[in-house]
């Protein structure tokens, strides 16, 4: 098991330093390029000084070659170290795995010695995977409108310094991020500053290949930002931020690595009714969807395909690319289960709760007739309906015939006294066994459930002439997590819908 471990470290770290290789590769391209650039306008702007500058542009040239080379050589040992560093601990982790392979006790244990001691002078644990200089070369840009009155007092621009982003004082809430930053040192001269962010699956440094590209806000006058209304689909966020003056942009602060973590799930088609046509955050009805569908969707079911939804809606019936696609999505949970029929018009999520607190929230057409909004264990029977058997629970609307709102567990109804909300949001705390329901605009509680999950449960959705749209990948509410607190004493009256389930 130690040598497990070790082999695992060992790996951990070979991915480390070969991230920090291209990281390093990258930068040493950066310093090519853009000392190139920087050359090729410092020569456009000598040629309308020749007669005066020819020194000055010599010397400068030196200056701008020699920061090339100084940097270059630096990058160049830095990555020679690590290659050197990144191969060894290769060949030590090659020794370790074939010394899995050692029969002998007393040669097993001899080896595995030697494999800890070569681990602890390994140099690929004292190597710095930082560079030891950047690929800016923008401390050398040039611009002599002022300063051809002063031909002889040329020298390089001023250029900002890094600023310092302050974790402490950022803030991820409510599908909101707040970044803050501070200037290692006043500077009067700063006239904006540029924010760039990205989403990421990777934790720690941000990696230079496989991630997505950098978003860009640009001519921020203060030292803090709100991104607000974002969609939380990845694990975390990269952020860093460059201040510029009027002329020049300085470099890039540290980059910073924000939690983004959030539920995010689609509707499952692959077991969804007939008479429900399903998107990945849209179902509606269609009482013709059975008819001309139910031999081909067999068909794909026989072969266990699992359907993969769309963002876009399509109007007819034949599904997206993307929708049979089995590469952009893992398999759904609950695998190849029956698909619902009858009058259970039921959609299921793809992602099942097992643990933690989730939110997300549904949205009706204004002509729905009628639908449910909860959530099921995945045993939930083809033929059973939502609130009607003691594996589900939901908040259901009837806007036909009569006008009805109600919760619904068990087979047993709960009339709810408020006005139905033009969008709902659903709250479970599986670990504290309370499934609510809210005015999302408003936060006002709608009803509660006080009960004990004994078993993962899946987002559940009934629809019948109309349709509902979902928005996932949202943080719990602040406000939704403040009513927690004095919720617990509101669902008395619930008692008769909260049984602990089996």
């Amino acid at each position: 098991e130690a040598l497990q471990r070790i082999i695992s470290t060992l790996a951990n770290k070979n991915d480390e330093i070969q991230n920090f290789i291209d990281t390093l590769n990258q930068t040493l391209r950066g310093v090519q390029e853009n000392s190139s650039n920087i050359l090729s306008e410092l020569d456009e702007e000598f040629d309308s000084l020749y007669s005066i500058l020819d020194d000055v542009k010599e010397s400068m040239i030196n200056s701008i070659k020699q920061e090339q080379a100084r940097k270059s050589h630096e990058l160049q040992n830095q990555l020679s170290q690590c290659n050197n560093a990144l191969e060894n601990s290769e060949e030590l982790l090659e020794f370790a795995t074939r010394s899995l392979d050692i029969k002998e006790p007393e040669d097993f244990s001899k080896a595995a010695r030697q494999i800890k001691d070569r681990v602890t002078m390994a140099s690929a644990f004292r190597l710095s995977l930082k560079p030891k200089v950047s690929d800016s070369m923008t401390h050398l840009m040039v611009d002599f409108s002022q300063e051809r009155q002063m031909l002889q007092t040329l020298k390089f621009l001023p250029v900002p310094k890094a600023p310092e982003i302050d974790p402490v004082e950022c803030l991820v809430a409510d599908n909101s991020v707040t970044v803050a930053w501070r200037m290692p040192e006043e500077d009067n001269k700063i006239d904006h500053f540029i924010l760039e962010y990205r989403k990421t699956n990777f934790d720690g440094l941000p990696r230079v290949k496989d991630e997505r590209c950098w978003e860009i806000i640009d001519n921020i006058k203060g030292t803090e930002y709100t991104l607000s209304g974002l969609k939380f689909d990845s694990k975390y966020m990269n952020f860093r931020v460059r201040a510029c003056n009027k002329a020049v942009a300085g470099e890039y602060s540290d980059p910073v690595t924000l939690e983004t973590k959030a539920l995010n799930f689609s509707l499952d088609n692959s077991s969804s009714h007939l008479n429900l046509k399903v998107e990945d955050t849209l179902v509606e009805w269609d009482p013709t969807g059975g008819k001309g569908q139910e031999s081909k969707i067999k068909g794909k079911e026989n072969k266990g395909s699992v359907h993969v939804t769309s963002l876009k809606k399509h109007t007819s019936g034949t599904p997206s690319p993307k929708r049979t696609s089995v590469g952009s999505r893992p398999p759904a949970v609950r695998g190849s289960r029956d698909r619902f029929t009858g009058e259970s018009y039921t959609v299921l999520g793809d992602t099942a709760i097992e643990s933690g607190q989730h939110y997300w929230e549904v949205k009706a057409q204004k002509d729905c007739k009628s639908y449910s909004v909860g959530v099921a264990y995945k045993t939930l029977g083809k033929f059973d309906q939502l609130g009607k058997t003691n594996t589900s629970w939901c908040i259901h609307v009837n806007n036909w015939l009569q006008n009805t709102f109600a919760a619904k567990h068990n087979n047993k109804v709960k009339a709810l006294d408020v006005t139905v909300p033009e969008k709902i949001g659903v709250f479970c705390d599986f670990d504290g066994g309370q499934l609510s329901f809210y005015d999302a605009n408003s936060k006002q509680l709608l009803y509660s459930f006080k009960t004990k999950f004994t078993q993962p449960v899946l987002p559940g959705f009934m629809v019948w002439c109309g349709g509902l749209s979902l928005s996932t990948g949202m943080q719990v509410p602040s406000a939704v997590r403040t009513l927690q607190k004095s919720e617990n004493g509101m669902t008395g009256s619930a008692s008769s819908l909260n049984n602990v389930t089996q």
